[in-house]
């Protein structure tokens, strides 16, 4: 496996990113919502995205050749109230996949979700003398918010929340970490990176994909669709699977943009790039039993 370096900043990469698209037939444009699309803020029920960011996304959804989709550690009925217009959202890192009018749950997930319930409720109790902590139950995950917990606060909650999760979840649950929060969810090799190779094997042929996210859950996103595709990391700038980024959701709305505007126009031109063999059939991922059902 080659090492993963920082990725290189957008305006480096964009020759790049046309050699990839010229010649292709279809994009299939992935994107996180938290960090991404919207700034990270104090209170996630406030997120919104940048008006930017939804007028550039509304002009990819309306684009013939282009396929959205949200991809988030939300749940599903949540991201899918933030912004509107995407062919597909994916919840929960993956989880919880909602297309064509129907919703598709990892059945390992499902039967886990009693165990994130519990957890979370425990937790709640648990965690309730910590300043400003704060318990998030997505029904098939968990998450603990630490942005607004005082730094001191910080190992009590971690080591409050692995103790509850050592308990009640055994070797059926795991703690992810992220930017200031501390995921839980079903200990399966399934992520968001998952989801984003099930779209991308039911595109039509000659189809790049495109992910863009800011966070550790986003790296196997990157790996889906790298070196392939395209991956675009949303600021830190520390090795990542991304091969190229930007610094915040207002650099993300200015790529969309481009994107929709002068870089679909590479889309079906004959020339190819050195590097970007053609994408003639399509493979389903790996994990195939590891499907949504």
């Amino acid at each position: 496996m080659t090492a993963e370096l920082p990725p290189q900043p957008l305006a480096e990469r964009r020759e790049h990113i046309r050699s990839k698209l010229a010649g292709a037939a279809h994009v299939l444009c992935c994107l996180d919502f938290d960090g991404t699309l919207a700034p990270i803020v104090e209170n996630p029920d406030a997120a919104t995205p940048i008006p930017a960011a939804t007028s550039a996304l509304e002009d990819l959804v309306a684009a013939p050749a282009v396929s959205t989709a949200i991809v988030s550690g939300r749940a599903l009925s949540d991201v899918r109230t933030r912004i509107d217009g995407p062919a597909a959202y994916a919840g929960n890192h993956g989880l919880e996949l909602g297309r064509d009018g129907s919703v598709a749950i990892h059945p390992v997930a499902r039967k886990r979700a009693a165990q994130i319930d519990r957890v979370c409720h425990t937790l709640e109790t648990v965690l309730d003398s910590v300043p400003n902590a704060r318990v998030e139950n997505k029904r098939l995950t968990g998450t603990v918010h630490l942005r607004s917990v005082p730094s001191a606060g910080h190992p009590v909650v971690e080591r409050q929340t692995r103790a509850v999760v050592d308990a009640l979840g055994a070797d059926s649950l795991e703690i992810s970490p992220g930017r200031k929060i501390l995921e839980i969810g079903p200990a399966i090799p399934w992520g968001k990176g998952n989801a984003v190779a099930l779209l991308d094997a039911e595109m039509p042929p000659e189809t790049v994909p495109l992910y863009i996210g800011d966070d550790v859950t986003d790296e196997s996103a990157f790996r889906a669709v790298e070196p392939e595709g395209i991956g675009v990391r949303v600021g830190e700038t520390r090795p990542s699977a991304a091969s190229a980024s930007v610094d915040s959701p207002d650099e993300v709305a200015s790529f969309l943009e481009w994107l929709g505007s002068s870089a679909l126009e590479e889309l079906d031109r004959p020339a190819r790039g050195p590097n970007v063999p053609p994408r003639s059939t399509r493979s389903a991922p790996a994990t195939v039993a590891s499907r949504l059902e």
